[in-house]
């Protein structure tokens, strides 16, 4: 129709809308966020919606070390999504955004920028340039959610390192104390050597490694009459290990009670090892002496050999054989080389046994003096040595290397080693209620009672919660809050309470923060007249280490939710990445279990990881890093929030250019379709204007059963949180029952019936609705284009100042057809897609140039026929021809074009004339003589204007 004549082109109802057609999302955006933040629409939302039912979704708090990468912006966008539909949806919906503000990461950071000037500085010097470091990022990462268009209490936020919340952290940890289960003890922890600090199991990462594989002969001493040990030719325990260093502090072997252990004959001494191995083993031991190799008649179930007394490869050491169900026959030879200061299940094996917990290896990770010959090396330096040194002694069996996964730290990337040290832990399996179920009883109980999403979930923070160690709470650095305690000045006994905690906590609050820890001596911070249980002592050294950051997020429920009036608790739901199932997850339900009778949340939604394009880590080194800043710069934060949305969040994401190219083509037929409607509307006041649901086309309420059927689908996938089907379901929506459907038919009766006619004021109210649906229904994820549309519509269709602050809408009874009825438009448009293919064939045959020029007669019997006759008058409309005739397929020309087994049809040219002002042909053009070149309805119109 743009290319109507000039003679009549004034006459036409042409669209006209100042909105526009190019977004320009990068340059509008900003202007947006600064118009909430100065119209306060956060604080809109709240009073809007106050005394309505809450749903609170408690944000996890980022470190505020650095710019934010695309799993913040990911990660943001999903709460910013479902805080804006719960908020359209009726409930007062607060959003208080917070920063972790305290340890390694922020520590590191300084420290590497201060380099050698940090050797001349106090703690609390190193203190304030991380309170510094902190602050400062949390001022830039503040901005850039913003710029993501998250809406939140950004005056407001909650920082871990603000003197009120570390108060609390403190009396979280004294309430702790007072169940009991809090301790201090020597056991093997994940240790970084490079940040001389003990590691959360949340602060560790899987990586690739190559280590040395060997086997190793430990000499049997004394079989204790389980057998008969042949001295001339040697017997010997084989046991094989992947941490060669290990063997200076090895304290037993440890057999598998259950399985079947032989004597395998070989030519450097008959070897015990498990039945099921020796075949295995004997290959590799093959490899490096040919020589023969027999298992012999003895066999021993793994508790026969209890007891058995080996020595050590090198030292002056009894080795006993002990038993643990930690054996597996996995791989190696089944009989399992035990250094109870060196790792978790050696520890506790130990326990059983009474084995010392040795660990000779200081916090750089190098060698103590009582490892001797190795003294000062490196522990994994020391594997070489250790190695010549077992073929010197012909201890060695074999040796070779493998390739497995090994625990790195999260913040330097190096590996990472199990350390026997002096930490405080929370005790998972001591009693914490009257009927005696422990930390991690409850934990799993509370696990079945909050909703998982996805489902799946459930089953990996189980997995993690039953085989978890104690949760070691302590960390050897400066920044952080420290743990409240006291050693006894005389005999080092520990003093440390709950009335303690909450006398410091007091200090805290009043001078400052956690900084009183280190500017009072202890003496001003214990409570008047504390002295030692064990020895009466009244003086008294504060404790150096500081808590788990992963103990202060995890009180955040207690911090927050229970201190901002505006919050509940529980929360409604937790929303972080997957990896917080051994975090944040983790952490704030056991702190919340020791203090308080259920979990801090109700649900809890996890998402993946973003990825590349080839569903690889993002990474520096590979240069396949994409930025949000990049992704705003050239599309605006706009096309980030409708990627967040597109993609299934459950599993990994993944981001690139050419995704978000075909983000971009989705993006603009959505806005387009948008601009469509508003071009048709602007003469148009649905206050005075629209018509009632009796008095719209029979096609109108077809749109309105299909908006309905939008409505519901995308209710649905918001209260499910399966955003990527509101995304489909907007975006088909637009491209196919709106732009390739409703809309094209639609054109002739918007253009050319009269302005004000009943005809047109039909379809103008029925754009309307669905454009006041679609604006609203898109607002949570497109909000910057949902309130730029929301700024043109027509000001009776505009409910509230904005249209974050208009209601979500649901179906209007009477929009949804019935069944029948419903069937009835499908059938149609079934058959409105086959005449399409005809035309088509027909425009490449040259019988026609544009579908106006077509005459279509279709060919059918039966119920069909019948049904096409009943809608015969609608059909013209709807194929967007000038004329359909239905005929019986009797009279089917030979070269009729078959659409289906039941329906034939035929193009031709249409009878009558061209109208001068809509197309169509007709044959009553110049009917009107007034009109010579125009259709009588076409001339009605103009006369009647």
């Amino acid at each position: 129709m743009a290319d109507a004549s000039k003679a009549y082109r004034d006459t036409l109802n042409l669209p006209t809308t100042a909105f526009p057609m190019k977004a320009d999302l990068a340059r509008q955006e900003p202007a947006t966020v600064t118009r909430w933040e100065t119209d306060r629409l956060y604080e809109s939302l709240r009073t809007t919606r106050s005394g309505a039912p809450k749903f609170v979704l408690h944000d996890g708090p980022p470190y505020a070390n650095g710019h934010i990468h695309m799993g913040h912006a990911l990660n943001k966008i999903l709460k910013d999504i479902i805080v804006r539909y719960r908020t359209m949806e009726g409930n007062d919906a607060p959003y208080v955004p917070g920063w972790d503000c305290h340890g390694l990461p922020i520590e590191h950071q300084v420290l590497k920028d201060l380099g050698a000037k940090k050797a001349g500085m106090s703690v609390l010097d190193i203190r304030q340039r991380c309170r510094e470091y902190a602050a400062r990022f949390v001022d830039i990462q503040r901005d850039e959610f913003k710029r993501l268009g998250v809406l939140g209490d950004w005056r407001r936020p909650y920082l871990t390192m603000t003197p009120e919340y570390e108060a609390t952290i403190v009396r979280e940890f004294g309430k702790i104390v007072e169940t009991g289960n809090v301790y201090k003890g020597k056991k093997p922890v994940l240790w970084c050597p490079h940040d001389e600090t003990a590691l959360a199991e949340a602060e560790v990462e899987y990586a690739d490694r190559t280590s040395p594989s060997i086997y190793v002969k430990f000499p049997v001493k004394n079989p204790k009459g389980k057998f008969s040990a042949d001295a001339s030719r040697g017997t010997f325990v084989a046991i094989w290990t992947t941490t060669p260093w290990t063997l200076v502090a090895n304290q037993a072997i440890a057999l598998n009670p259950r399985e079947i252990y032989r004597l395998v004959r070989t030519p450097f001494g008959d070897l015990i090892l498990a039945q099921r191995l020796a075949e295995s083993c004997i290959k590799v031991f093959q490899e490096v002496d040919p020589g023969s190799y027999e298992v012999t008649e003895g066999a021993w179930a793994g508790d026969d050999l209890e007891g058995v007394v080996c020595g050590h490869p090198w030292l002056e050491r009894d080795v006993p054989i002990i038993l643990g169900e930690h054996v597996t026959l996995d791989q190696g030879t089944g009989c399992v080389h035990t250094a109870p200061g060196h790792g978790q299940e050696d520890y506790e094996v130990g326990l059983k046994y009474g084995l010392p917990v040795y660990a000779p290896v200081d916090h750089l990770g190098r060698f103590t003096q009582e490892a001797e010959r190795f003294s000062g090396q490196r522990v994994f330096d020391a594997n070489s040595p250790i190695i010549t040194l077992l073929k010197e002694r012909g201890r060695l069996l074999a040796e070779t290397t493998i390739q497995h996964s090994y625990p790195h730290c999260w913040r330097c990337k190096k590996p990472v080693i199990f350390r026997a040290t002096e930490q405080w832990f929370i005790a998972m399996d001591q009693a914490i209620t009257d009927d005696g179920k422990t930390l991690r009883q409850r934990a799993l109980e509370e696990i079945d009672r909050v909703a998982w999403v996805p489902k799946w979930g459930r089953d990996r923070i189980v997995g993690m919660m039953a085989n978890r160690p104690d949760w070691c709470i302590s960390r050897q650095r400066a920044w952080g809050v420290p743990i409240v305690a006291f050693s006894c000045g005389k005999c080092r006994a520990p003093l440390h309470s709950r009335a303690i905690a909450d006398h410091v906590a007091t200090q805290m609050e009043r001078e400052g923060g956690s900084d009183v820890w280190y500017t009072k001596p202890a003496e001003e911070l214990v409570p008047p007249g504390s002295t030692c249980a064990s020895c009466g002592h009244t003086r008294f050294e504060t404790e150096r280490d500081i808590l788990d950051v992963w103990f202060e997020s995890g009180v955040s429920h207690a911090a927050v939710l229970k201190q901002r009036p505006e919050l509940v608790w529980p929360a409604d739901l937790y929303l972080e990445g997957s990896d917080q199932h051994r975090g944040w997850f983790h952490s704030t339900l056991l702190t919340s279990l020791l203090t308080d009778p259920c979990a801090p949340y109700r649900t809890v939604l996890t998402h993946g990881f973003v990825v590349d394009g080839e569903g690889k880590k993002m990474s520096k080194s590979a240069g396949n890093v994409i930025a949000p800043q990049e992704v705003i710069k050239q599309h605006g934060a706009e096309l980030l929030r409708l990627w967040v949305a597109a993609e299934d969040y459950r599993d990994d994401i993944r981001i690139s250019s050419a995704i978000m190219t075909q983000l971009v083509e989705a993006y603009r037929k959505i806005r387009n379709t948008c601009r469509f409607l508003l071009a048709n509307l602007a003469d148009f006041d649905p206050a005075h204007d629209a018509v009632t649901l009796d008095r719209v086309h029979d096609i109108d309420r077809w749109a309105l059963h299909r908006l309905a059927l939008l409505i519901s689908r995308v209710r649905a996938g918001y209260d499910a949180y399966e955003f990527h089907t509101v995304f489909h379901a907007l975006n088909n929506f637009c491209a196919v029952d709106l732009s390739a459907v409703y809309l094209d038919i639609l054109k002739d009766r918007l253009y050319t019936e009269g302005s004000r006619s009943a005809e047109r004021r039909a379809a103008q109210t029925v754009l309307d609705s669905i454009l006041s649906a679609l604006v609203r229904l898109m607002a949570p994820i497109l909000s910057f284009t949902a309130e730029e549309i929301w700024g043109h519509l027509p000001a009776a269709s505009r409910t509230a100042a904005s249209v974050h602050l208009s209601k979500f809408p649901r179906p209007v009874p009477g929009w949804e057809l019935a069944p029948d009825h419903a069937a009835r438009w499908d059938r149609l448009f079934d058959v409105r897609a086959h005449v399409a293919r005809a035309l088509e064939r027909a425009r490449a045959a040259k019988v026609i140039g544009s579908s106006l020029e077509a005459r279509v007669a279709l060919y059918a019997d039966g119920i069909l026929r019948d049904a096409l006759e009943r809608d015969a008058g609608e059909l013209p409309e709807l194929f967007i021809v000038s004329a359909v005739t239905v005929e019986p397929s009797a009279r089917r020309p030979a070269d009729a074009d078959a659409l289906t087994t039941d329906l034939a049809a035929t193009v031709t040219r249409a009878p009558g004339v061209k109208c001068g002002r809509c197309w169509i042909y007709r044959t009553d053009v110049g009917s009107d003589h007034r009109y010579p070149d125009l259709c009588g309805r076409c001339a009605r119109v103009i006369g009647g204007q």
